[in-house]
């Protein structure tokens, strides 16, 4: 069975105000910007929108998963995708269409895998802008795959006090649609990042990446 959308009383009153006060992706994705990542420091976790709330830190798939939560709640679909990478580490982000366009909203160690503006026809295009930045030492996007949280049945991944290992397991299990890419584009991409490291070892890799004005 679908767990329906949680009713207002469902939420504390701090988490009711960021609903709120944040009625826009783009709006959503500054809250989560603001944020401090977490590093998972004290051991792995995966926590719902509450505890993200409570505690005011998230990684990449509790922010995605706190973005689904705030938006689904101004009428957009709780909808996600999971990225696939050679590496096995992995991404996801909250997405959401706008006049026909796809766009994101997403958390990230590294500024260019936060969210895009909605101007993508579709969702291949949407994973296709995060190709180029996701290239690191060891990252390449191999897949992709959309998921509706809801498919979760009555599983509480909203406001679960506890770490919900259960959706990282669902979102492995499912099978992702493969991305094709050339391996001399990769090649390029690996040894551009490899020299901005060597210039550069500290901070954030953004200027060497075209396409930034669709980032969010």
């Amino acid at each position: 069975m679908m767990r329906p959308r949680p009713a207002r009383e469902a939420f504390t009153r701090e988490e009711w105000r960021i609903i709120q006060r944040h009625r826009t992706p783009e709006q959503v994705q500054r809250w989560l910007r603001s944020l401090p990542y977490n590093w998972e420091r004290g051991g792995d976790t995966l926590r719902s929108f509450r505890e993200v709330v409570r505690r005011k830190t998230a990684h990449c798939l509790e922010a995605a998963l706190a973005a689904a939560v705030i938006l689904e709640q101004h009428g957009y679909p709780p909808l996600v995708v999971s990225f696939e990478s050679q590496d096995g580490i992995d991404h996801v982000i909250s997405i959401f269409r706008r006049r026909g366009r796809w766009g994101s909203v997403a958390r990230s160690r590294d500024a260019g895998l936060h969210g895009r503006k909605p101007v993508f026809r579709t969702i291949r295009d949407l994973v296709w802008s995060y190709f180029d930045p996701y290239v690191d030492f060891t990252g390449r996007i191999t897949g992709y795959q959309l998921v509706d949280l809801r498919a979760l049945g009555d599983y509480d991944w909203r406001l679960l006090p506890r770490n919900m290992w259960k959706v990282e397991k669902f979102l492995l299990d499912i099978p992702h649609r493969k991305l094709k890419s050339s391996n001399r584009r990769y090649r390029r991409l690996l040894a551009q990042f490899q020299d901005y490291r060597r210039r550069h070892p500290q901070g954030p890799v953004v200027e060497m990446y075209s396409g930034r004005q669709r980032w969010m």
